[in-house]
């Protein structure tokens, strides 16, 4: 049996609660007695001395704060483990400073400030504080000194209750409403101001909020927002959040709009005459002893949720030390597929499920390959492992839309990059063969470039697919398809008049293409030299593991062709496993190959 090491979450967990993984024994999954961890209280403080930023190891978390758990569902005649993840668990709190500034000095400070503010990633430097907005039209009727100017306040009672038309000011627009609509009853017509405003219907209410549970998945944060910054009261402090709610606090003299500079969390505890002197020379800049008065410096509290972290720092937390975390996965679609090692098998799901949460609304299925390809359609057994298992999905490339379904014919993302290089080889004069064309992602990108394409496959399910994508992408007179073995589609073609006007041949079957090179021997055997017959340039891909990857690929050719003398070009594509290469071989057919003696190719 394979032990578990401890986990990254032994710095994180209380002491009341255990953690519980699958192990994998082969040949079959077992799941003995859970492991329990020796934890620290959850009301610690971790550990403050990490790297500048942000961390999980990092902050203050309530006691409350459960760790991820495997919650196990059992059906018919099998026990499914599924993991479950307590998204509490990964909230972070920081104390840090912040200075409460006006609202239009806010930009400015900030660009001159930069160097000694927050600036972790994905944090604005800029808080709103709730409760002290104030539009700009009644900036002007409040006095900025200590003593209130009667006469601004009296104009702003008028304007409140409805009489401020005569002070030359407009009514609010609910008094204008009710004005206009008296008017209007009383005369017939009216000159209507801003009638688009006032006569455009009422939004209507989102689906969460017309199901009565809002939006909020908690208090305080918004389903998109992943922090909140809230401002520490200090003692003594008067608190009137009892009488007009959490939203509005009143603790100092309210002076208009502000907005909260968040400053380095090295200036976290300290007060404002030990903060570093170039922020004192910003705030001072103009000699006033005042203009310090105008600033103020506060004690926050920034909290950061499960959504704020990146995958790989939740799969960090989450796997045992040792285990390599998943870093990158390919991404077809609203699917992601993932490669999994055969040490991620028993927490697969987990995996999953977190790469489902970072990468909605784009990602919708999360898939693994379970099995090599070894069928000649090329297909690969995928295991759905989150998320809906529809893998029928539309993936966008250059411009054009291919429709196809994962589970029956081929795709390779990471081939996007390779397939445009080869398109920028061709001209608007060129026809294009395509001997394995899957769904068609080289043969109808070539079709709206090139004079004609010829595209064949050997999958059902893939001709069937590149046909309907040749007609969403309004490509099909320019495109040919058929459904057929290579050799035979290779002298089908060659044998007929289209062979003179074939310029390029594609052969991307990394891992028998070369092997079909042999079937262009004698392929114009029957047609005379005289007539000045263009040889096509053919582009064959091929694997290697030697430590000279060229070399072989070239060998191979040369031995299938059983010609030596010719130039090819060698392009190395990418590594797709370790000391693995794909290649791409492109060389113009040697003249002794294509007119030598016909033989049969059996």
């Amino acid at each position: 049996m394979l032990h578990a090491r401890p986990t990254m979450l032994t710095k994180f967990l209380p002491l009341s609660h255990s953690l519980t993984f699958p192990f994998l024994s082969p040949p079959r999954l077992l799941f003995p007695k859970p492991l329990s961890l020796s934890l620290i209280p959850a009301a610690a403080t971790l550990d403050q001395s990490f790297s500048y930023g942000p961390s999980l190891r990092k902050g203050h978390r309530s006691s409350h704060h459960r760790p991820p758990h495997l919650k196990e569902e059992q059906g018919e005649g099998e026990t499914e483990h599924d993991y479950s993840i307590d998204r509490d668990f990964f909230t972070r709190a920081y104390d840090i400073a912040a200075l409460r500034v006006p609202s239009d000095r806010c930009f400015d400070l900030e660009s001159r400030l930069r160097g000694h503010l927050l600036n972790w990633p994905r944090i604005r430097n800029i808080a709103r504080v709730p409760g002290d907005e104030m539009e700009d039209g009644f900036k002007k009727l409040i006095s900025d000194g200590d003593d209130e100017d009667e006469s601004s306040l009296v104009s702003l009672d008028r304007r409140i209750v409805g009489k401020g038309e005569g002070d030359g000011e407009l009514l609010s627009p609910v008094l204008y409403r009710d004005k206009l609509a008296r008017t209007f009853n009383s005369r017939g017509f009216v000159r209507f101001r801003n009638l688009a405003r006032i006569s455009r219907p009422p939004k209507k209410k989102k689906r969460g909020e017309r199901e009565g549970g809002g939006r909020r998945e908690r208090e305080g944060v918004g389903k998109s927002e992943f922090c909140v910054v809230e401002v520490v009261e200090e003692e003594g402090e008067e608190d009137m959040s009892g009488l007009l709610g959490e939203e509005f606090r009143v603790t100092r003299k309210w002076r208009g709009s502000t907005r909260l500079l968040l400053l380095d969390e090295k200036c976290a505890g300290k007060r404002m005459e030990e903060l570093p002197e170039a922020i004192k020379v910003v705030l001072n800049e103009n000699g006033r002893e005042e203009t310090i008065s105008t600033f103020e410096l506060v004690r926050c509290k920034l909290t950061l949720f499960y959504d704020y972290w990146q995958m790989n720092e939740i799969l960090e937390a989450l796997l045992p030390e040792g285990v390599i975390v998943p870093s990158a996965f390919e991404t077809v679609g609203h699917i992601a597929h993932l490669n999994l090692r055969d040490e991620h098998f028993p927490y697969k799901k987990l995996i999953a499920k977190v790469v489902l949460d970072k990468t909605k609304p784009k990602i919708q299925t999360v898939v693994n390959k379970i099995d090599a390809i070894h069928n000649d359609f090329r297909t690969m057994q995928l295991e759905v492992l989150a998320g809906n298992r529809s893998l029928v999905t539309t993936v966008v490339e250059n411009g054009l839309r291919f429709h196809l379904d994962l589970a029956t014919v081929y795709w390779n993302s990471r081939l996007a990059t390779e397939r445009q290089r080869l398109l920028n080889c061709f001209t608007r004069d060129d026809v294009v063969c395509d001997v394995f064309a899957g769904v068609g992602p080289i043969a109808i990108s070539a079709a709206r470039k090139v004079k004609h394409v010829y595209a064949n496959d050997l999958n059902p399910h893939a001709v069937e697919y590149l046909e309907r994508n040749c007609v969403h992408n309004k490509l099909e007179r320019k495109l040919d398809v058929f459904n057929m073995d290579g050799r035979r589609f290779i002298d089908a073609v060659f044998a007929s008049r289209k062979s003179q006007s074939i310029t390029q041949v594609v052969m991307n079957l990394p891992n028998d293409a070369a092997e079909y090179l042999d079937v262009f021997k004698g392929i114009f055997s029957t047609k005379p030299k005289d007539r000045g017959i263009a040889l096509p340039k053919i582009h064959v891909y091929g694997f290697s593991k030697c430590d000279d990857p060229e070399f072989d690929f070239h060998e191979r050719i040369r031995i299938a062709l059983s010609e030596v003398a010719f130039e090819v070009e060698m392009n190395r594509v990418r590594l797709v496993a370790p000391g693995k290469w794909m290649l791409c071989a492109s060389f113009i057919l040697p003249e002794s190959v294509a007119f030598a003696k016909a033989t049969t190719n059996m």
